[in-house]
């Protein structure tokens, strides 16, 4: 019996260190509902209004649990002026806690907006300061742990800005104003009234321009317990924001290696989708990342007494998608007449069942690194781009000195140091892809010690592609089922035989790389020539795509050929997630290194048959020179807006 009680002292102690050590771990640790991922549910100050109504929470709550699976809510206390009152917080956070649901609180620093746009606190007004205060103190008075909605940025040019601003830049000016208002308004305030109250920042999904802002990846989230990823991408076509489906998994990653062990999970809301498996899929791709929790914007939303729609999703209704329209709405639990039938709430809990039942086989994301430094922009979102044509990437804050090939795009050009790191990297024997923006930001600043190439300036129109082989020949890499319109290109100038261009683009009879290569010390320099719209990587033949993935993947364990939109995640354990974002079903390889090698469909347990790669068409007196690679092809097909978890079996 001593020894029993002396290991129960340890383990507390261990405990406790831990939930000190790491943030939310001690609110994680129960298990929730769900196998893989905690649900959570925002609730912003007009429910918690509304809900102190016990009736109304009554009724609310017996829709939602009716739909959805969920294991915590965040109350909101204050947003645009508007706080809840002491006995209305208190009256929520006991009726959730009475079933059994685990609260924290929420704050929105943000002053209304104007016409649609968005306004924020001026952090040289006494009045909004002292109000940020208040807002901050209110949460930690009733919650241990206080999440930001992402309005912790700042717009205002007022005149005492102007003049507060001086010198710096608006950037920089921002950046300082907001790491002291973070310290002074938020955390330090709200841990005077409760010491033991974590403090968590959101961020918003529009990484690539915070600074501009003052949201501050580098130092803010040390300022903080913990930050918290928006992984909302909603609609691509329409919105003004034009955020890519990749980024609901891409932006994880970053976050994650810019927090290890800090960052909470992601937030989807229901806003700008035209069809409803647009709001699964950034579920679904938010949980694909490894996110521990889902957080659902917002109560309102998803409980309201109204059906949802299943949009313009006419094209695919008949198939068997991931997200079964008939199946979710068979699926709700009906209170009988007068009942208004699934909800957002419903949509949510669909999808979410779907992803908790692959979510465990699948082991830690992988991708090719990609150095985005802090504080950094250029070629905006392209990484996501990217990973919407199937090369994944893992983003990261600092060089990664030990990885065998390294992507940088025009980012990386706000590292002073990043031509000597990219010499560095090829006489340690690794490779690096920089793209053309990048070229353009370093070509009189350092770049051509290591390569002579040039941005010239000028644009092509390109239509025809061919795949390099042996000096003077090439092969076509055009789709002749699917005609593709000219993309405009940068054109680059270089020396042959210097560099080789393995893939090209051919514009009449001018040539330009898509893919350049260059041998320095130990390793391959290689520019990947990005379009003038980023966008019209979708519109290059997927024979370009899948060669552009033969080179930048090079030792991964798994590649695919596929169409634009569909994508690939891959881990460390030999799983692969395939998506599709497009609207029709896509005949799609898995390829895998080696020759004894299987793949199986992870959902149904079916084998999938493999073959050789077949022969390609090079010109006769070079296929004696012609090594075929070690490799099996898996023919797969992925419904419209669906994916598939395969698992290679060596």
């Amino acid at each position: 019996m001593r020894g029993r009680g002396l290991w129960a002292v340890l383990l507390a102690v261990v405990l406790l260190a831990l939930s000190a050590s790491s943030p939310g771990l001690a609110e994680q640790t129960p298990q929730g509902k769900y196998k893989n991922f905690r649900t959570a549910i925002y609730v912003t100050v007009n429910s918690t209004h509304a809900l102190a109504d016990p009736a109304t929470f009554a009724r609310q709550y017996d829709r939602m649990a009716r739909q959805l699976k969920f294991d915590k809510v965040y109350i909101e206390v204050y947003r645009d002026h508007d706080f809840a009152t002491d006995a209305e917080i208190e009256t929520v956070k006991k009726a959730f806690e009475g079933k059994g649901i685990l609260v924290a609180g929420g704050v929105t620093l943000a002053a209304g907006g104007n016409k649609g746009q968005f306004g924020t606190f001026d952090y040289e007004n006494p009045t909004d300061r002292d109000e940020c205060k208040r807002a901050s103190k209110l949460a930690a008075k009733h919650f241990n742990e206080v999440i930001l909605d992402d309005f912790f940025f700042y717009t205002s040019k007022s005149d005492a800005d102007i003049a507060a601003k001086g010198m710096r830049s608006w950037t920089q000016y921002r950046l300082d104003t907001m790491r002291e208002a973070a310290q002074n308004l938020v955390v330090g305030p709200a841990k005077a009234v409760n010491p033991a109250v974590k403090m968590i920042i959101k961020y918003p999904n529009w990484y690539e321009h915070f600074q501009g802002l003052g949201y501050d990846l580098e130092k803010e989230p040390r300022i903080f317990d913990g930050i918290y990823t928006g992984t909302e991408t909603r609609d691509p076509y329409v919105t003004d924001q034009l955020l890519q489906q990749y980024e609901s998994y891409e932006i994880i990653r970053y976050f994650d290696n810019i927090r290890p062990g800090g960052n909470g999970g992601g937030w989807v809301d229901t806003y700008s989708t035209h069809y409803v498996d647009r709001y699964a899929e950034q579920l679904w791709d938010t949980l694909f990342a490894k996110a521990p929790q889902i957080m659902l914007f917002n109560w309102s939303d998803l409980v309201r007494d109204e059906s949802t729609e299943p949009g313009e999703r006419t094209a695919w209704k008949n198939v068997p998608t991931t997200f079964n329209w008939n199946a979710m709405a068979r699926s709700y639990r009906s209170t009988g007449k007068g009942d208004a039938g699934p909800g957002w709430g419903s949509a949510a809990g669909y999808s979410l069942d779907a992803v908790d039942k692959v979510l465990g086989e699948l082991g830690k994301p992988i991708g090719i690194p990609s150095y985005k430094p802090y504080q950094s922009a250029g070629e905006d979102f392209l990484q996501n781009y990217l990973g919407n044509v199937g090369i994944p990437i893992e983003m990261v804050p600092e060089f990664p000195k030990n990885a065998k090939l390294i992507l940088l795009t025009e980012q990386a050009k706000y590292d002073p140091d990043i031509v000597q790191k990219i010499e560095n990297q090829l006489k340690s024997g690794g490779d690096v892809v920089i793209t053309s923006g990048l070229l353009r930001a370093l070509q009189d600043k350092g770049i051509k010690d290591v390569v002579e190439w040039e941005d010239t300036g000028r644009i092509l129109s390109i239509h025809d592609f061919v795949n390099g082989f042996g000096a003077g020949n090439g092969v076509s890499l055009n789709d002749p089922k699917h005609p593709n319109p000219a993309v405009l290109f940068p054109a680059i100038r270089f020396y042959t035989n210097d560099s080789w261009g393995i893939i090209r683009g051919v514009a009449g009879s001018k040539g330009n790389p898509i893919l350049l290569m260059n041998r320095y010390s130990k390793g391959v320099i290689y520019l990947l020539t990005i379009p003038e719209n980023e966008a019209d990587l979708y519109n290059l033949p997927q024979p370009v795509l899948t060669q552009l993935k033969t080179y930048l993947m090079e030792g991964f364990p798994v590649r695919l050929d596929a169409p634009a939109l569909v994508t690939m995640f891959a881990y460390d354990n030999d799983t692969v997630v395939v998506e599709s974002y497009r609207p029709e079903s896509s005949r799609a390889t898995v390829i895998v290194p080696g020759e004894n090698v299987k793949l199986r469909d992870v959902q149904n347990g079916a084998l999938i048959a493999g073959h050789k790669p077949p022969m390609p068409p090079i010109p006769a007196r070079y296929r004696r020179y012609y090594q075929p690679p070690r490799e099996t092809l898996f023919p797969v097909s992925i419904a419209p807006h669906s994916w598939r978890v395969y698992r290679i079996e060596r």
